[in-house]
């Protein structure tokens, strides 16, 4: 459960509206490098949830995103960065492949957000989950690739590695990905973006999101496959690995739509880390 007890927390005056603006004050959080938003609940927050924004977005766009509500009723804060501004368009962008040249050096901007957003408003920093859409959903994949214990816990949505993949990270986590099976901007396999092929060595090309989770099988040491959870019943088809290393967590969501942040997803990612039980020592 990734939920920590807080006293004194500055909180929002409503559960139901996510305003754009650091907390009850007007615009957003400046830090050194970037700036974010975070909209609070009504009461004291047991918990928070740190949400990066896809291609073109921005964090104060991720704050209207309908099921920001449902995690703050549960009692989560939500925190949305904002990306570096995209040159001559509209929206934002992050640098999240590690072999391309950098506009901005994100994990430790993020890793920035979370602290800052930790002492300012009493949130507990190592109970922290990162999640994404998209090219969020690809940052925190590679976020977690290089610094698994930054984050409690991840739930990326409809992005992942990109190719060339990464052959290792650097430790285990606890991840929910969720994915589109009709998805075709970002489909389960990848596609080339800018590029002639994937044999072109200049090409810009997403990745495989079922290898992507065979490597994190690999890294939370999901050495047996015997005893797995499948669930159908319901809008998500949940894969789930459960004879890994202790402390980590693997599940694979799919849902029957395409490129978008799915109905439900709410329920099902805060059932999930509701049902998370604390890293060992």
């Amino acid at each position: 459960m990734i939920r920590a007890g807080v006293a004194g927390a500055v909180f929002a005056a409503s559960a139901t509206m996510a305003a754009a603006d650091c907390g009850p004050e007007p615009g957003a959080c400046e830090i050194e490098g970037g700036t974010y938003h975070i909209a609070l609940p009504e009461s004291p927050p047991t918990g928070a949830i740190m949400f990066i924004h896809g291609f073109g977005g921005s964090g104060a766009g991720s704050l209207r995103s309908a099921w920001v509500a449902d995690a703050l009723e549960a009692g989560y804060a939500v925190i949305a960065p904002d990306g570096m501004p995209r040159e001559g368009a509209n929206g934002r962008r992050w640098s999240f492949h590690p072999d391309w040249p950098p506009q901005r050096d994100e994990i430790p901007f993020l890793t920035a957000v979370r602290d800052d957003a930790a002492a300012r408003f009493s949130l507990d920093a190592e109970a922290m989950v990162l999640g994404g859409f998209s090219i969020g959903g690809s940052m925190t994949h590679y976020l977690a690739c290089a610094a698994p214990e930054a984050f409690a816990a991840y739930v990326p949505v409809a992005g992942a590695l990109w190719r060339p993949h990464p052959e290792t990270c650097a430790g285990p986590v606890r991840m929910l990905h969720t994915h589109g099976w009709r998805d075709t901007t970002v489909p389960l396999e990848g596609r080339v973006v800018r590029g002639q092929d994937v044999n072109d060595p200049d090409a810009w090309v997403q990745g495989d999101v079922f290898y992507a989770m065979s490597l994190w099988r690999e890294m939370n040491d999901c050495v047996q496959l015997r005893g797995d959870r499948f669930d159908v019943s319901n809008a998500f088809w949940v894969r789930s690995w459960d004879r890994c290393a202790p402390g980590t967590a693997l599940e694979l969501a799919l849902y029957p739509g395409g490129h978008t942040m799915p109905d439900g997803w709410a329920a099902l990612m805060l059932s999930w880390l509701d049902g998370l039980q604390p890293l060992p020592n």
